[in-house]
């Protein structure tokens, strides 16, 4: 693993404004550029997996009536909540998936997401090693896959990839709490909350600045990395401010997936 990474934190933001960072931040990405850590947090909202057809599943103008908004990712996977959890995105050139495959890359970077519940006091670990069944769903927390996070026998959080020529992205949610009373009603088939976990159902009191230093001693000490306090550069603001205008805050994108 490379030594020194940037170290980026970006804080609570609006979802098409987190999700433009991230698309800048991998598009913007070269070879030979130190690998990121980014860490950011929500407002009230739903991501989008890059498939999704989230009619389908969400109540799309009860989402709005309650102030909660959609956006869509760059990654596969699930519909995902938002507003209570800590998010993470790690980008490195595309050498690191090459290597290890798709699954292998997932588990090794996942590691440290392990490690941090460990030092939390709860036993996680991967759901093959479970040896829990694996279940389709176009909403992320009723979904199970190999390498998603299991505490207890529920789901923590979920994580997904995209891959380019020159990079990868991997992004991810830490759930420190879930406003169940806001976001249950807005799905129209099982939404997977009362059979995942947040940190607040498993006793662990903890706030956003509190966890977010956590994660990243955690991640330097999985990986024998060092993290390097960054903030986003000239170009990477402007791709994102691009992306925010001409995608990301356009319905074409959102709802139908189309650029």
């Amino acid at each position: 693993m490379i030594h020194n990474w940037r170290f980026i934190d970006t804080k609570i933001g609006s979802a098409t404004w987190n999700m433009a960072v991230d698309e800048a931040l991998l598009d913007e990405f070269c070879e030979d550029d130190l690998p990121i850590l980014r860490l950011y947090g929500w407002k009230p909202s739903l991501s989008f997996g890059r498939f999704c057809k989230p009619a389908q599943s969400v109540d799309l103008s009860l989402a709005k009536k309650r102030g909660v908004s959609c956006v869509r990712r760059i990654t596969g996977g699930g519909i995902l909540v938002h507003g209570g959890d800590l998010s993470y995105s790690i980008i490195l050139p595309s050498s690191f998936a090459k290597e290890r495959g798709v699954k292998g890359s997932y588990r090794f970077l996942c590691l440290f997401l392990i490690r941090l519940y460990e030092k939390l006091g709860l036993d996680a670990g991967f759901v093959t090693e479970f040896k829990k069944e694996e279940k389709e769903s176009n909403i992320c927390l009723a979904g199970s896959e190999s390498y998603d996070i299991l505490i207890d026998g529920m789901k923590m959080g979920g994580n997904a990839q995209r891959h380019t020529k020159k990079a990868m992205l991997q992004h991810g949610s830490i759930p420190i709490h879930f406003d169940r009373h806001l976001l249950e009603p807005l799905f129209l088939e099982d939404s997977g909350l009362n059979e995942a976990a947040s940190l607040q159902d498993l006793g662990i009191d903890t706030n956003y600045d509190v966890l977010s230093a956590l994660v990243v001693n955690t991640f330097c000490e999985t990986f024998d990395t060092k993290a390097i306090p960054d903030v986003l550069n000239r170009d990477e603001v402007k791709r994102a401010k691009e992306l925010l205008k001409y995608k990301y805050m356009s319905e074409r994108w959102t709802l139908y997936g189309q650029e």
